[in-house]
């Protein structure tokens, strides 16, 4: 069912369940609010640098000691291409441009979780952790990689990184039409 939802977030009333397009929805009892459910974006990047993905070290639960690709969560108002930026510089401090999407995780539970993984290019920095959410940054080969306490879904990711056999779906620079605040990705 996922998470109950009590009170109305446009004015406040309390909420009840209602028959909706076959599914039983959260309704305000007041005003025409409908709660479609709980869910959160999380994007990741796959940053290589001469045979080598961008790893960091998680040094806070979930995943403390593991290492995964920089990622995180989007803000509201923030475009998940520069979610991902962001997360890369405050994590490693490498800066990075996204060239495309390219793997994605759908993970349905009470908050439905979409993560999406971005291709990267490397542009500069050297790796150094922000030492709060991540104590430990590096380059690293998949050789490497198999040494390591890397966690089951960035190994994952790292196979598409090096071993992918599709460049993924492409940022659309030049729109057909003009779409201003859309972030767009095609074949």
């Amino acid at each position: 069912m996922g998470v109950e939802v009590k009170f109305c977030s446009a004015c406040g009333s309390a909420m009840e369940y209602r028959e909706m397009d076959g599914h039983s929805r959260q309704a305000c009892t007041t005003c025409s609010f409908v709660h479609w459910g709980s869910y959160s974006i999380g994007v990741g990047a796959l940053v290589k640098k001469d045979d080598k993905m961008l790893l960091v070290r998680r040094a806070q639960n979930p995943g403390k000691g593991f290492w995964t690709n920089p990622g995180g969560y989007i803000e509201q108002l923030e475009p998940i291409e520069e979610t991902i930026v962001r997360e890369v510089m405050e994590e490693s401090g490498i800066e990075a441009v996204v060239t495309g999407v390219a793997a994605l995780r759908d993970q349905p539970r009470d908050i439905h979780n979409v993560y999406i993984a971005f291709a990267m290019d490397y542009v500069g920095g050297e790796p150094r952790p922000d030492n709060y959410e991540v104590d430990a940054a590096g380059f690293f080969t998949l050789e490497e990689m198999a040494e390591m306490n890397v966690a089951p879904f960035t190994r994952w990711l790292a196979d598409i990184a090096f071993r992918g056999q599709s460049a993924g779906l492409l940022k659309d620079a030049a729109p057909i039409v003009p779409l201003n605040g859309y972030g767009l990705f095609r074949v």
